[in-house]
C-alpha cells in the first residue's frame, strides 16, 4: 500500500513547510499506516499567519453578501462531495460511513447558518439618544484567527468554526488533529473551488509545536479549541495571558437519568446508541446511566443483551453499528480504565477486552478494536465514574428517587451534556430548570444544539465565554463598536463639560 505524504496548504497551495516531523496516519480498522502527516514548526505556522494577515484586509472590506456567497458555492460542493468526506473520516477516524454521513451533515448545517452572515451583522441605531446625536454600533471582524479542532469530529468540528469565522470577515488558519488530518485539505481545496482568495484559510498539520506557535504570535487575535479538559485550561491560560480572546471547550461525562416511568425499549435504544455510537468517542456520547428507583432491574436486562448483539464491523460496512478504536494508544488507555472499573469494584457485565479484530472483517486482525463494555453498580467515587473515558464504556449507577440524581449530577466537575427520558412534564422541567449542565435532552439522548443555537457546556467543559457556532459564533469571532454621531448644524455654542445626556 503507498503511503500518501499530507502536507500543510498555505496561501491557497499545499506546502510541505521546513520541518522534517513527521507523523504516521492509520487506517484505524486494520491497523495499516496510510499517509505521513507533515508536523508544522514555529516557521510553518508564522508563514501561515503572514498569508492570513495579507488576505485580511481585502477579505474584511468586501460586503458582506459577497462573502455569503463564497459560502453559498462552498455549501453546493460540500453537497456534491459529502460522502466523499464521509469516506475520509472513516478511513482516518474508523467511525462506521453511516456516522461519518451525519457528521458531515452536522457540519453542512453551519455553513447553511453562516450564509446568512449579512444579517447576522446587522447593528442597532437609535436615533436622537441625546440632543442632535445619533448613536449606533456595528460588529466588525478581529483579523486572523485560528482553530484547534480534535480527532473525533474532523469535518464537524472545524465547520463550526471557519464558516462563521470566515464569513464575518476573518482569515483563518485550521490546525487538525494530525491522527484524520486529510479531511481539512479537501474542505481547503473545495473552500478555494468556491471562490475563496488565497490566504484566507489555510490549513497547518502539527502538534503542540504548532499549537504554540498559534497561541503566543502577536497577529493571532482568537483562538477557538475543543478537546480534553486539562488541554482546553491550558489553552485558555496561555491564550488569555498573551491576549487572545479564547473559546476552548473541554471534556465531559455525560450522563442519562433513567425515570421509573420511562419507556423502556427507547431508553435501551437511547442508551445503545449515544454510548456506544462512533465507539463513544464523542463529547456528548452518554457515558453514565442514573437508574432512579427499581427501573434499573427493567432496564439492565436488555442492556446487557443489546450491548452483547452490537455489530461491530469494518466502518465501510453498512452494517456496522460501532466501528474501531481510533489509534492503539487510545485503545490501551480505555482497556486500562476497563482493569481500574474492575479492581475499584464496579460488576463488569459486559468486557469488551474479548473482541477479536478478526470479526469485523477481512483485513481487521491487526486494528485497533474494542467491543462494547457495559459496568453496574458503579460509585461515584471511582475514577470510572469521574473521569472521561473517552472509548465505548457505559457505567450504570443507581439514585434512590429524582433529587438525588440531580444532586449528583451537579456535584460532578463536568457539565457538558446531560439527559433525561420520562413521561412526566414536570419532572422533565424541573430537571431542565435544576440541573447545572450547558446541553439538555429530553428525552433526547445526545441534545447537541442545532447551528442556529450554539454548543457548550458549562463547569470544566468550557474555559471562556461563549459558545461555538450560532449567534455566540457571531460575537466571538466579531467585535462590537459603538459610534455616536452629531453634525455641526446641530451644535450650540460653548465648551460642554457633561457627557451627553438625553436631556
Amino acid at each position: 500500500m503507498s503511503i500518501t505524504n499530507i502536507q500543510h496548504f498555505i496561501k491557497g497551495s499545499l506546502t510541505a513547510g521546513t520541518s522534517t516531523r513527521t507523523q504516521d496516519v492509520f487506517n484505524p480498522a486494520t491497523g495499516a499506516v496510510t499517509g505521513s502527516v507533515a508536523l508544522a514548526n514555529t516557521a510553518d505556522v508564522a508563514s501561515a499567519v503572514a498569508a492570513a494577515k495579507a488576505a485580511f484586509p481585502a477579505w474584511a472590506d468586501l460586503p458582506p453578501l459577497r462573502r455569503a456567497r463564497v459560502m453559498f458555492k462552498f455549501l453546493e460542493l460540500l453537497n456534491q462531495n459529502k460522502d466523499k468526506l464521509a469516506h475520509m473520516i472513516t478511513a482516518e477516524h474508523g467511525k462506521v460511513f453511516t456516522d461519518a454521513q451525519g457528521e458531515v451533515a452536522r457540519g453542512i448545517d453551519i455553513v447553511e447558518f453562516a450564509t446568512g452572515i449579512p444579517q447576522l451583522l446587522k447593528g442597532d441605531y437609535t436615533e436622537q439618544v441625546s440632543t442632535g446625536i445619533d448613536n449606533w454600533t456595528l460588529r466588525q471582524p478581529l483579523g486572523v484567527v485560528a482553530g484547534i479542532t480534535p480527532f473525533n469530529f474532523p469535518v464537524m468540528v472545524p465547520m463550526w468554526m471557519f464558516p462563521v469565522a470566515i464569513a464575518a470577515g476573518n482569515t483563518f488558519i485550521l490546525k487538525p488533529s494530525p491522527t484524520d488530518p486529510t479531511p481539512s485539505l479537501f474542505m481547503a481545496e473545495l473552500l478555494k473551488q468556491a471562490g475563496l482568495p488565497d490566504g484566507v484559510f489555510n490549513v497547518v498539520q502539527g502538534d503542540k509545536e504548532a499549537v504554540d506557535a498559534l497561541l503566543v504570535h502577536p497577529n493571532v487575535m482568537a483562538v477557538s479549541f475543543v478537546g480534553s479538559t486539562p488541554i482546553a485550561n491550558y489553552i485558555y491560560e496561555t491564550g488569555a495571558h498573551h491576549g487572545k480572546r479564547v473559546q476552548a471547550l473541554g471534556g465531559a461525562k455525560n450522563h442519562m437519568v433513567v425515570m421509573p416511568d420511562a419507556d423502556i425499549d427507547q431508553t435501551v435504544d437511547a442508551l445503545i446508541g449515544s454510548a456506544y455510537g462512533s465507539a463513544g468517542e464523542r463529547c456528548m456520547a452518554i457515558s453514565v446511566a442514573v437508574f432512579v428507583g427499581d427501573v434499573a432491574e427493567k432496564v439492565m436486562p436488555k442492556l446487557i443483551e443489546r450491548t452483547k448483539a452490537l455489530q461491530i464491523l469494518n466502518g465501510t460496512n453498512l452494517a456496522a453499528e460501532m466501528g474501531p478504536i481510533v489509534t492503539s494508544v487510545a485503545q490501551q488507555r480505555i482497556t486500562g480504565y476497563i482493569e481500574q472499573g474492575v479492581k475499584e469494584g464496579a460488576q463488569l457485565l459486559v468486557d469488551g477486552r474479548g473482541f477479536n479484530g478478526a470479526a469485523a472483517g477481512a483485513g481487521c486482525d491487526n486494528g485497533f478494536w474494542l467491543g462494547g463494555t457495559l459496568f453496574d453498580h458503579v460509585t461515584t467515587d471511582m475514577r470510572i465514574y469521574k473521569e472521561e473515558i473517552f472509548g465505548p464504556v457505559l457505567s450504570c449507577v443507581r439514585a434512590k428517587d429524582f433529587a438525588e440524581a440531580v444532586n449528583m449530577i451537579n456535584a460532578h466537575e463536568f457539565g457538558n451534556g446531560v439527559s433525561i427520558f420520562t413521561r412526566d412534564g414536570s419532572a422533565a422541567r424541573e430537571f431542565g430548570r435544576r440541573i447545572q449542565v450547558g446541553m439538555v435532552g429530553i428525552n433526547v439522548p445526545i441534545p447537541v444544539p442545532m447551528a442556529w443555537h450554539g454548543f457548550g457546556g458549562w463547569k470544566k467543559s468550557l474555559f471562556g465565554d461563549m459558545h461555538a457556532y450560532g449567534e455566540e459564533g457571531v460575537r466571538f469571532y466579531t467585535k462590537q463598536k459603538s459610534i455616536m454621531q452629531r453634525w455641526p448644524d446641530s451644535i450650540g455654542k460653548g465648551a460642554e463639560f457633561v457627557m451627553p445626556t438625553s436631556k
